[in-house]
């Protein structure tokens, strides 16, 4: 797997999306890459106050772009790191820049703010965040909720087996290589409920289940193979329930700071992926969130 060398962080310059601002910092020291850090500026949709302000809206809009800059370079030099940041300052909609200069970076991961003043509020979270995540086939999107104090202690990684959770593997371990690793994986016995409604006794639907959880073991064991994971390197986690649920308790019960996820597919797959498992984690986690792109 291509190793993490370029990061880009968007921020909007508000106190919360400090936070993934800091988060990006830690990630480039653990793993050496370049980092650069992005504020967009829409100022076009000032041009509707040109009938007032005349001449001056060119004016106005060079001195916004200034403190910009001058309040980004602040925030990056607040104090001591081990690694330093690269300023960027762009015009246009928020959205098509960051996507923009991620592909012309060619970024490895793009780091956003869950909450933030303005965009980031809701890029994360709302509707935003999903045409984001569709739109970035290439780059793997880490989502920021908590104010980062140390690495990332424990990663929740569900997988589903699909080439996707390899590649989620080999991602986070280099994203965060001192963290303990936790593989999830929820499964729901077909026709269950049908079962029930049709009398089958709970016994036969036990049994049903212990053969499901038995073989989801032996993928398990079989991907960490795939992905050089020795049994010391990872706790295998395997529930029945719903996925989404199952996620989020497990997140809290195993105290986990980092849910790391597959998205797959282009079209029909990826929309419906978006729509439900992933955009609930996105919604309902304590902790960040970050999203694999498959195929990178």
């Amino acid at each position: 797997m291509k190793p993490i060398a370029r990061i880009l962080a968007a921020t909007d310059l508000s106190a919360p999306a400090r936070h993934a601002v800091e988060r990006g910092f830690l990630v480039a020291t653990a793993t050496g890459a370049r980092y650069s850090v992005l504020h967009a500026l829409e100022l076009d949709t000032m041009d509707s106050m040109r009938e007032w302000l005349g001449d001056n809206l060119d004016g106005v809009k060079r001195k916004l772009e200034d403190q910009a800059r001058e309040t980004l370079s602040q925030q990056l030099h607040t104090a001591a790191r081990d690694v330093t940041a690269d300023a960027l300052i762009a015009l246009g909609a928020p959205l098509a820049t960051i996507i923009e200069r991620a592909d012309a970076m060619d970024a490895d991961l793009l780091v956003l703010g869950a909450h933030g003043g303005n965009f980031l509020r809701h890029l994360a979270l709302g509707s935003m965040a999903s045409r984001l995540l569709r739109k970035t086939t290439r780059h793997p999107v880490l989502v920021v909720k908590q104010a980062p104090h140390e690495p990332y202690r424990r990663l929740l990684l569900p997988v589903d087996f699909s080439p996707v959770s390899a590649q989620a593997i080999r991602f986070a371990r280099q994203l965060a290589p001192a963290a303990d690793i936790v593989l999830l994986h929820t499964f729901e016995a077909p026709f269950e409920g049908k079962l029930t409604y049709a009398g089958v006794e709970e016994s036969v639907i036990q049994r049903y289940r212990d053969t499901a959880r038995a073989e989801a073991l032996r993928h398990m064991r079989l991907l960490a193979e795939q992905t050089a994971l020795d049994s010391s390197d990872y706790t295998p986690v395997v529930v029945h329930g719903d996925p989404s649920q199952q996620i989020i308790a497990q997140e809290q019960e195993l105290d986990c700071d980092l849910i790391v996820m597959g998205k797959q597919g282009t079209h029909v797959t990826e929309e419906l992926l978006l729509g439900s498992v992933t955009k609930h984690v996105l919604a309902e986690s304590q902790g960040d969130v970050l999203v694999i792109c498959g195929a990178r």
